[in-house]
């Protein structure tokens, strides 16, 4: 069996596992949402329920109704950025669903009238995020290993860090965070993550990235005189516990498989509580800790998310109970598939300047509006 073979058959595998959530929630688990909207006072004013209303998100009468063409079409673009840079599907996707969809306004309007369907709704959309950002990481590493600018072996050990954080934070979260809560710690990470790349870009943030700087380099001049970049891409040349070492358009760089642990880690703990893959805590790891150039850390993120992602779902839904809305995510995911498939073939044609310019301004805006609101309840104007 050759490696791309290898490859197919591990994500056809992990795509398996990832179906379970679907046959096995919808019957064993409705009961508790079923509860939650009984206690929900009755009414037609704000945090009460309508009994006699046409059921919507979650099938919650008079629930949001929502527009499955408008889920597709952010769907591609959350496919697109995550594919592009490593980081921002769930944030984006997390953009949507409480934003777009207004299922943040909604939720917060059951906080003092029923906490439970508050927290219920809270828990649907991390998840609801984390199917869409998982789906692109799915389509994504199967691209970037295809186009080699995977580091497997990485991504590999960040994932495994990932398992255990998962659990942890499903367990002590599912059920007990308010959605101001969420939204604000949302904003706030996001915000502080930001700042950390702009100082990256400096002159003494860049000081230690020769390596880092001259594959980026010799990888844009191949993208633009059209020759094969597999040629040059990832190649493992060192293998063992203590370090493995790879090389990339002719620069090498090497990691401890320990460090790459505990940074999937501490790094899917904190994703896993906001509902989100972790790319955009991925690619800061990546690039400064280990030193990667971008062209390679995309491909890298995705690997280690979908891994991160596949047991969140996983626990969240089939471990905890949380319900999710599947007329909506069936057809998001079919967004994503494209907007995934269409990432890796455009980003290479984008300098590494501006991939992280994007992810910058990106994280400076979102991080600002949801810090604001989930705090202090302030709105900005955009």
């Amino acid at each position: 069996m050759n490696t791309n073979l290898k490859f197919v058959t591990v994500l056809l595998l992990i795509f398996c596992f990832a179906a379970v959530p679907m046959l096995v929630t919808d019957t064993a688990h409705s009961a508790s949402l079923e509860e939650a909207i009984a206690q929900a006072p009755q009414g037609t004013e704000k945090g009460q329920i309508d009994p006699n209303a046409k059921p919507g998100f979650l099938g919650i009468p008079g629930g949001p109704q929502l527009n499955p063409i408008v889920g597709f079409l952010w769907a591609i673009w959350v496919g697109w950025i995550f594919s592009t840079v490593g980081a921002f599907g769930g944030i984006m996707a997390g953009v949507g669903h409480m934003t777009i969809y207004g299922l943040g306004s909604y939720a917060k309007t059951f906080k003092d009238t029923s906490p439970a369907l508050n927290k219920g709704i809270t828990d649907s959309i991390r998840v609801s995020n984390q199917w869409l950002v998982g789906t692109s990481a799915l389509v994504s590493s199967f691209n970037y290993w295809k186009q080699k600018r995977l580091v497997a072996s990485l991504g590999f050990f960040l994932g495994i860090g990932a398992l255990f954080a998962t659990l942890l934070i499903v367990f002590t979260t599912a059920g007990k965070v308010k959605f101001s809560q969420y939204q604000g710690y949302f904003g706030l990470v996001v915000f502080i993550i930001g700042g950390f790349m702009v100082y990256e870009m400096s002159p003494k943030g860049q000081a230690s990235k020769k390596a880092a700087k001259a594959a980026a380099k010799a990888f844009e001049e191949a993208a633009k005189s059209k020759v094969a970049i597999e040629n040059l891409g990832v190649k493992t040349l060192k293998w063992s516990l203590s370090k493995i070492e790879i090389s990339f358009f002719g620069q090498t760089f090497s990691f401890s498989p320990i460090w790459a642990f505990a940074g999937g880690f501490f790094i899917s703990a904190l994703a896993s509580f906001l509902g989100i893959g972790g790319g955009f805590l991925y690619v800061p790891f990546l690039t400064s800790v280990v030193g990667l150039p971008m062209f390679v850390v995309a491909g890298t993120s995705a690997l280690s998310v979908l891994i991160g992602m596949i047991f969140a779902i996983f626990n969240f839904m089939v471990l905890k109970g949380v319900m999710i809305h599947w007329p909506l995510i069936g057809v998001e995911l079919i967004g994503i598939f494209i907007g995934s498939m269409i990432g890796p073939r455009t980003g290479k044609y984008i300098p590494e300047k501006v991939l992280k310019g994007i992810f910058i301004v990106l994280a400076a805006y979102i991080g600002l509006k949801y810090t604001l609101l989930g705090f202090f309840g302030i709105k900005m104007p955009f």
